[in-house]
């Protein structure tokens, strides 16, 4: 039998201008983000780079001496621990108050969410100055502890918008069985929800760990001489007094690229960015 029906159309070649216009304006940008994270690392590992296409000389020198001259080991060390602590606290405090908001309803609820997204929407230096002004008098300051704190103001609204959702997602008939076989509410949660709830915990832990990680406002404004994360020493190096080599601060740069993308790579693994944003977006829109 002869098959009578039509054929599949066939793609066009050529979309429209807007598209075209769209993937060129996309392809600009991704050059020239190549082109200047490329002459950072360039510039790290050279000798002089001025008026040719490369560099007259290339060495390993200026990476040495920023690993030495800014103690890069202790930093590193100052900042896995402050980030590690923000996520373990953030975590002890965001994940149960992210349980009681989605399966909890009294009164003031979406004024009490409004609170939580305070520090998401408001940008860091306008509640960091007051913030530090109480670790001053305090003296919770100028030290690793101040740090955490600081950090902790827009680290625990991440874990409670990362969790809330998945919390969300979790039948309730679950948690109703398990109370009817005499299951407490904190056996219910240990024993029952945070196993389910291990992605969501991981995925709000990775998301602190990078924003902490990435957090310059709130840390410069609280670090000591002993306190200083990576970007803090980072921002100290190429603005603060004294003649250095550029060669060292871009050194600097590229190991605090390296550990961003390191961190940005894994936090993709667990978390989904849109359901960040949609998240916010409902919340600030009820």
């Amino acid at each position: 039998m002869t098959d009578l029906s039509p054929a599949p159309p066939r793609r066009r070649l050529t979309g429209r201008p807007a598209s075209w216009l769209v993937w060129g304006v996309i392809a600009f940008f991704f050059v020239n983000l190549a082109g200047i994270v490329g002459s950072v690392v360039v510039k790290s590992f050279s000798t002089q780079w001025f008026d040719t296409w490369l560099p007259t000389g290339l060495t390993t020198q200026y990476w040495v001496e920023s690993w030495r001259d800014f103690d890069l080991a202790n930093v590193l060390l100052v900042t896995l621990k402050a980030s590690l602590a923000v996520v373990v606290i953030a975590a002890a405090i965001g994940v149960p108050a992210a349980f009681v908001l989605a399966r909890r309803h009294f009164p003031f609820k979406r004024l009490v969410m409004l609170v939580f997204l305070l520090p998401v929407i408001v940008p860091p230096i306008a509640y960091g100055i007051p913030l530090a002004t109480v670790l001053y008098k305090y003296d919770l300051a100028n030290s690793l502890t101040g740090v955490i704190l600081a950090n902790l103001v827009p680290s625990i609204p991440f874990v409670v918008l990362t969790m809330t959702p998945f919390i969300e997602q979790i039948d309730p008939k679950i948690e109703s069985a398990a109370r009817m076989c005499g299951a407490g509410t904190w056996s219910v949660f240990r024993r029952i929800l945070l196993p389910l709830l291990v992605p969501g915990v991981l995925a709000a832990s990775v998301l602190v760990l990078v924003r902490t990680v990435g957090m310059f406002e709130l840390t410069y404004l609280t670090a000591g001489v002993d306190s200083q994360t990576l970007v803090v020493v980072l921002y100290n190096s190429s603005y603060g007094a004294g003649i250095r080599a550029p060669q060292a601060s871009h050194a600097m740069a590229v190991i605090y690229m390296l550990t961003m993308l390191t961190l940005l790579v894994i936090a993709l693994r667990f978390v989904n960015p849109t359901q960040l944003v949609t998240r916010v977006a409902d919340e600030r829109g009820r």
